[in-house]
This record gives C-alpha cells, sequence and structure tokens, in this order.
C-alpha cells in the first residue's frame, strides 16, 4: 500500500509546477486525474522533443496519472468535473488569478460542493497583492526575487540557473502544503484554499543572505563559483579541470591542508587561519590552491579528499549525472514502458521510504486517454459520451 493511495486529486494544471506537484502525489499513490483543455491539452504536449510524435517534455512530469478532457466553459462539462470534484480530496490548479471563478470552478464553488476539499491555487504572483493580475513565470522570479542579482560574475551579465529553480520549487511549495491540509482535514473534516506563489516560494530559501540583510543591511552580490561567506567552499583548478571543494568549517580546512595538500605551514599563515580571513582573501587563495593543485587530475585530488574526509566532487554534465554509479544504485534512473514512446528513461525518486517506496504505475498518459473510462465510472452511457464528444463538451 503506497501512503496516499486513497487520495483523489484532479489536476487542472498544466506547464510545470501543478503537475510537477501533482506526479509527486501519484508517485505516493494517489489516483490523479488530469483535466486538460480540448484543443491540444497542457500546452506541454507541444514541447519538444518529440519521440514518435509524442512530447517527451510532457511524459517526464505526468507519469502515474490519466487524462480527461472537458470544455470547462460548457455548462455540461462543468457539471462533469463538478460531479468528480463532489468526490475529491485535492484539486492543484494554476490558472491566472480570476480565471477559475470565470470558468465556475473557484474555491467558493467548489467548497459548496465539497467542504472538505483542499484546493491548491499556483500562480505567479499569488492571489492577492498588487501583482496578482500578472502572469508570472520562473525566468520572471528569478529576477525579482534577487536571485539573478546573486548568480554569474562582478560586473557581468545576471545570470538565470540551469534549471526552472521556481516552477519545481513552487511545486514541491504546494507537496508540503497539501499534504499538511490533508492532515488538517483527517483532524477536523474540513478542507481549505492553499495560495502558493511561484514568485515567493524560493524566498525562505534565502537563509544566509536573509541573516546578513536583516542584521547588518548587507546586500548579497554576484559570487561565481565561490560561496558568499566560507572559503574554499568553490570550483578550484586542477591539472585537467575544475572539482568541487567544500571545507566549510575549521575541520575540513585542517584535514585538506594536512592530508590532503600535506602543506600543514598553511594553517598558520594569518590569511588563512579563520573561515573569516580565508573569506577576506578569497583570491590570494583561490590562486595558491590551483598553483599548487596543478600537478594532479580531478580525479586524483577527488581521491585524496575522499580519503581524507574532505567533502569534493566532479562537475558533471547531465550525462555524467546521469550515468554516475551512486545515482543508478539508488534508483535515481528510473525506466517505463510508453505506449507510443516505447521504453523511455525517467528521473527517479529522492525519497527513499523504507515501508512504502513511490512507484512508477504507469507512464505519462495519452492525451484523453481515459475520458470514457472516467465518465463510466460516473454511470455516463455510450450514447451519452458520443453526444457529449460529438458537441465538443468532451475529447
Amino acid at each position: 500500500m503506497l501512503p496516499l493511495q486513497d487520495i483523489k486529486v484532479l489536476d487542472v494544471s498544466q506547464i510545470m509546477a501543478g503537475p510537477y506537484c501533482t506526479m509527486v502525489l501519484a508517485d505516493m499513490g494517489a489516483e490523479v486525474i488530469k483535466v486538460e483543455k480540448l484543443n491540444g491539452g497542457d500546452d506541454s504536449r507541444q514541447m519538444g522533443p518529440y519521440v514518435n510524435g509524442e512530447s517527451t517534455c510532457f511524459s517526464q512530469i505526468n507519469r502515474n496519472k490519466k487524462s480527461i478532457s472537458l470544455n470547462l466553459k460548457d455548462e455540461r462539462a462543468r457539471q462533469i468535473f463538478y460531479r468528480l470534484a463532489a468526490d475529491a480530496d485535492v484539486i492543484v490548479e494554476n490558472y491566472r488569478p480570476g480565471v477559475t471563478k470565470s470558468l465556475e470552478i473557484d474555491y467558493d464553488t467548489i467548497k459548496a460542493i465539497n467542504p472538505g476539499i483542499v484546493y491548491c491555487s499556483i500562480s505567479g504572483y499569488g492571489q492577492t497583492g498588487p501583482y496578482s493580475h500578472k502572469g508570472g513565470f520562473d525566468l520572471v522570479a528569478q529576477g525579482m526575487t534577487g536571485l539573478m542579482s546573486m548568480t554569474g560574475e562582478e560586473g557581468k551579465r545576471p545570470l538565470k540557473t540551469g534549471i526552472a529553480v521556481y516552477d519545481i520549487g513552487g511545486g514541491l511549495t504546494a507537496v508540503y502544503s497539501i499534504l499538511a491540509a490533508c492532515i488538517h482535514k483527517m483532524k477536523t473534516g474540513a478542507g481549505q484554499h492553499i495560495d502558493i506563489a511561484i514568485t515567493e516560494c524560493g524566498l525562505p530559501w534565502f537563509t544566509w543572505e536573509a541573516a546578513a540583510y536583516f542584521s547588518e543591511g548587507t546586500v548579497p552580490g554576484p559570487t561565481g563559483w565561490r560561496h558568499r561567506v566560507s572559503a574554499p567552499y568553490q570550483a578550484v583548478k586542477a591539472s585537467d579541470g575544475f572539482l568541487m571543494l567544500g571545507c566549510a568549517n575549521q575541520r575540513t580546512w585542517e584535514r585538506f591542508c594536512q592530508d590532503v595538500l600535506k602543506r600543514e605551514e598553511l594553517m598558520q599563515d594569518p590569511r588563512f587561519i579563520t573561515n573569516q580571513d580565508r573569506g577576506r582573501n578569497v583570491e590570494a587563495l583561490e590562486a595558491l590552491l590551483e598553483e599548487l593543485m596543478a600537478d594532479k587530475s580531478v580525479d586524483e585530488w577527488l581521491a585524496l579528499c575522499d580519503s581524507a574526509g574532505v567533502p569534493a566532487g566532479p562537475i558533471n554534465d547531465f550525462a555524467q549525472a546521469m550515468q554516475d554509479e551512486h545515482y543508478l544504485a539508488r534508483g535515481m534512473v528510473q525506466e517505463m514502458e510508453h505506449p507510443v514512446i516505447g521504453k523511455m528513461k525517467t528521473i527517479g525518486f529522492p525519497s527513499k521510504f523504507s515501508e512504502t517506496p513511490s512507484q512508477i504505475r504507469s507512464p505519462a498518459p495519452l492525451f484523453a486517454q481515459h475520458t470514457d473510462e472516467v465518465l463510466d465510472s460516473l454511470g455516463f452511457s455510450g450514447d451519452e459520451l458520443d453526444a457529449l464528444r460529438a458537441e465538443g463538451c468532451i475529447k
């Protein structure tokens, strides 16, 4: 039995933040019915690369779900949605604020049908506030929250992160918020509305930066390959490339000097005695380390660091990461059979449950694959389905 096996979720979201949230819930056992629009469904279905005409982007983030298609602008389709909502535990949507109200599937409307519903809205700026009417995307959030002012190198063009951290962060924030709301419902029977703003979800991650700003007024700037406080806690160059070196405390610094570099005198150098000293003199420290480390390869230095208990690691590209023996051993690359794509690999589960491990029970659904199955469970006859489909109410 999976931990969320009896939880029913209606997923009215698309692209990334909402679908990632509902995929995690589905991986843990929730029954997720993805409600897609008639004209092509989730917009990520139109995002390549494609295999046999099927979007691999969509397929990576929508496993373990069923797909139905409803024209929610049609009253009859809304009535179908209401019947599904009456029996659901959770609804996840990521329309721009105001759209669900115009479609008459907003929280207040659904609450009147199902008072215990946990209704999660994910949007760019949230349901309230002066920016709530704006559309928000991951890239905008990276700029607005200050993240892009801290990436890249000083004096150069601001850089975004390589992945959509705020979209995934919004999805993760929605996951734990939904689970908390479900626990509250179990205790009280009461549902509630959860308001997730993509442009807010990452702000709590700025913990050290908040400590410096709120106490001293320090505004963090770009640090490139280095850490803002600790040193050496950064990329350093060896004879054949770069590695990440993590001497985040005094003990690891001393181990690095004694057991890796064999240069104990560095511990007595007045420029490098404390972490604060090393941080102030990071330019000189980096130049010295790269001079000392120029005679060995990345792999040689990593082996020495590993033996000494000094945290260090390679700078992999994504292909190298996906072929790393450690990730493979821990099941972070999974394989599933898709009816159109065929055998396809996907990223595994970062949470390892001892009793209820997450499972891939089904690949991402084809567009509207389960419309008949789901509506049949509501009591619709074949003739009724044919009529609704002919009239553009369902796909």
